[in-house]
């Protein structure tokens, strides 16, 4: 039987914040990173009786289902998104052209603790573009609100990566 794991800090009661993170897309941080949706996973649950038990209903897993996953930035001159979303289906060629070869992509998200170093990651697998949103809706009469661009990523599922150890904290 193996030893049981400690973590790094035992000191650690508080669970890690979730304005600190990153999100990495073609191995660079993307700028401006404002708001990134849930990673979840659903697992249908399949439900069967047994013929000589017919008074009660059993369940077991079934296929599972991963959502899709929004992030958010700034508006800025940073093209990852637009060039991502044109990569899937091309309209300003004209000929609204894939790229076969880039249009699906693995994504990074690490979670930082408040030093900023990667406490947790995970990986999503074959993500690719299905809504992009080029510019937020304007508003002359608002001074204050930030212009935000937004991806909606469809994928094959996530991965936690287990070769990110808890950091040491001092």
């Amino acid at each position: 039987m193996p030893a049981p794991m400690f973590p790094a800090n035992a000191h650690r009661f508080d669970p890690y914040r979730t304005f600190k993170f990153q999100v990495v897309i073609a191995g660079q941080v993307v700028a401006g990173l404002t708001k990134m949706g849930a990673l979840k996973r659903t697992t249908e649950a399949v439900k069967w009786r047994s013929a000589g038990d017919p008074s009660y209903q059993r369940v077991m897993p079934g296929g599972s289902s991963f959502e899709a996953v929004t992030l958010e930035h700034g508006l800025s001159h940073d093209p990852v998104f637009a060039e991502w979303a044109n990569s899937v289906n091309n309209v300003a060629d004209g000929d609204a052209g894939m790229s076969l070869v880039n249009y699906r992509r693995d994504v990074i998200i690490n979670v930082l603790n408040l030093q900023g170093t990667p406490a947790i990651s995970y990986q999503l697998r074959r993500a690719w573009v299905s809504e992009f949103t080029a510019l937020p809706e304007f508003d002359a009469n608002n001074m204050n609100t930030v212009g935000i661009q937004s991806i909606m990523l469809q994928h094959e599922g996530f991965v936690r990566d287990e070769g990110i150890q808890e950091p040491a904290e001092s």
